[in-house]
């Protein structure tokens, strides 16, 4: 074992959770670390999702580290590549590029219970030894098809929206859509003008409330560049408006009713087609599955060279898809905007654990689950950002990163203080934690708002990725780890 390849934290993933553990980490002086990223540059989901119109749909103000504020957003809601360049800015600042081993795709992590050590494997071979390793893989990395027989038989251009093809050109192209979730809100009414003739496949109409994006004038700008604490202050505002709004996930109330009034008269002021607005209108409960914003997605549909198909697709034939009427309409381009794989694990690296357990494996059988959406039992000192059950229906997921980011540090600081020993959570914590998360889970708005949700495993089973409260009442948990929820190890 080489000292050059042993090294306190391995860090997988350089995007935002990435990234900022590694700020923490050095804020801490924890300085023996590396970041391993399998893509040829940094930016996780904003270095992937380029498609036109990627852009965030949580608010500029908070979706930034609240240790390094951006005075700069042009918008209110940020397009894809500033939050491309607002990451980059940040490894520039915090010296990290020595740090970071891009084009280095992890095959798999080993525990040795004798050494006390993650072996850790890259796909060329090279072998690395860490202490402690922080899963940043992130949820939004890793395409979900769907499932339509006679794929590959399409003899056209196919590309899902995740690996967009900039290089075809759609200008005077018959295309199809197919989905109408987050991605394809954003990218449809960037191509509509563009081509000939665009068909949407929709199979459960979204949810959509008005985006209302503005332009973040220079004087603002220079104010927030000025007096920090300004934008400390919208920061806050709109932190806790979102706060407030997430409470329709909780029981059916007046603030869901309102939301609900909000979204219907939005597509009622955008869609004057009586047909057309019975087909937009969604069939389950606002909060089921995600809420979408746009201000342009409604009037696109409304474009003489766009039709919304709700006929359900049977296949794929040379020419294009055949309907499950019968009917057989020709393409050009299929573009598939069906999301990502949330809770599925089979693209991931293998991480074996004590026993020779298989974490991802395991999670694929019996769907994800952690303690506190960090640890998990029989896998020592390896550690989630954004794990199980921590994802956010309603406000900015960089804050749940943070809460993570100061339970991460103070684990590993306990750590460091007991060099010949290894934490595991106990099975019975994790178990507890789980099942009190299970239960507020039940009565809540994804398994009772009459949806099948990505948020759920095979989209009507546990739900293995929403935490059930505020992301407050996480900061709180988070803010300490304790020693007495784990076996401690010595090697």
């Amino acid at each position: 074992m080489s000292d050059e390849k042993k090294i306190d934290v391995a860090i997988i993933g350089a995007g935002f959770a990435g990234i900022g553990a590694s700020i923490r980490l050095k804020k801490a002086g924890i300085d023996s670390f590396i970041i391993f990223e399998r893509k040829d540059e940094l930016g996780g989901t904003w270095r992937d999702n380029n498609y036109p119109g990627c852009a965030c749909d949580i608010p500029s103000y908070l979706y930034s580290y609240s240790f390094e504020p951006n005075p700069d957003w042009s918008q209110s809601f940020s397009p894809h590549n500033e939050i491309l360049a607002y990451l980059k800015k940040c490894v520039n600042k915090y010296d990290l590029d020595d740090s970071i081993k891009l084009k280095t795709s992890i095959t798999s992590i080993t525990f040795s219970e004798k050494k006390g050590l993650w072996e850790i494997l890259d796909a060329r071979g090279n072998q690395y030894f860490a202490r402690v390793v922080i899963s940043c893989s992130g949820p939004l990395n890793e395409p979900a098809y769907p499932k339509i027989k006679k794929r590959k038989t399409f003899q056209g251009d196919l590309f899902h929206s995740l690996n967009w093809n900039h290089q075809l050109d759609l200008i005077n192209k018959k295309i199809a859509v197919i989905g109408t979730g987050a991605s394809a809100i954003q990218f449809v009414p960037e191509i509509a003008p563009l081509v000939k003739k665009l068909t949407i496949f929709q199979r459960t109409a979204p949810w959509i409330n008005q985006k209302d994006n503005q332009v973040i004038r220079n004087k603002s700008k220079n104010l927030f560049k000025r007096f920090p604490i300004y934008q400390k202050f919208w920061r806050e505002l709109i932190y806790w408006i979102l706060e407030l709004r997430g409470l329709i996930q909780y029981s059916d109330n007046k603030i869901r009713a309102w939301r609900k009034i909000e979204a219907l008269g939005h597509m009622k002021a955008q869609i004057k087609d009586p047909i057309l607005l019975k087909k937009v209108t969604p069939n389950y409960e606002i909060g089921c599955k995600r809420i979408l914003i746009s201000d342009n997605y409604y009037p696109t549909l409304e474009r003489n060279n766009v039709n919304l198909e709700t006929e359900g697709i049977r296949c794929f034939n040379k020419k294009g898809l055949e309907l499950k009427n019968g009917e057989s309409l020709e393409f050009d381009v299929i573009i598939l905007g069906t999301g990502f794989k949330t809770t599925s694990f089979s693209h991931m690296y293998d991480v074996i654990g004590l026993k020779g357990r298989n974490l991802f494996n395991e999670f694929n059988v019996n769907g994800a689950e952690a303690y506190k959406g960090i640890n998990v039992n029989g896998f020592p000192n390896f550690l989630f950002v954004v794990g199980p059950n921590t994802g956010l229906g309603h406000n900015s997921i960089i804050h749940m990163m943070e809460s993570q980011f100061n339970y991460i540090i103070d684990y590993i600081l306990k750590l460091k203080k007991q060099p010949k020993v290894f934490f595991d959570i106990k099975l019975e914590r994790q178990k507890e934690f789980n099942q009190n998360l299970q239960n507020k889970l039940k009565p809540m708005i994804w398994n009772t708002g009459g949806c099948n949700s990505y948020y759920l495993v095979g989209g009507k089973g546990k739900n293995t990725s929403i935490w059930p409260g505020s992301t407050m009442k996480y900061r709180k948990i988070t803010k300490k780890t304790k020693l007495s929820d784990f076996k401690i190890s010595r090697i």
